[in-house]
């Protein structure tokens, strides 16, 4: 938050096996102008050694853009 603008705070990590595409958090704690081509986060992978579960399903699984929250679904 250099600038007041806080990227993807209260989310957890992408996970091993999601398909779709990735909804990032912003938050801005007094305003801010985002010029295009300006960078504003970074997105590190880590290489996975081992035994893992692989992510198959969900409610996000396989979205195909931009992706409102489904936390209602877990209330069904």
């Amino acid at each position: 938050g250099r600038l007041g603008l806080f990227i993807h705070v209260t989310a957890g990590f992408g996970d091993v096996g999601f398909k779709g595409f990735w909804t990032l958090e912003i938050f801005c704690v007094q305003p801010v102008r985002i010029y295009p081509d300006v960078e504003i986060c970074q997105i590190y992978y880590h290489t996975i050694e081992g035994d893992y579960d692989r992510y198959s399903s969900g409610k996000y699984q396989n979205n195909t853009g931009i992706q409102p929250s489904l936390l209602y679904k877990d209330f069904k």
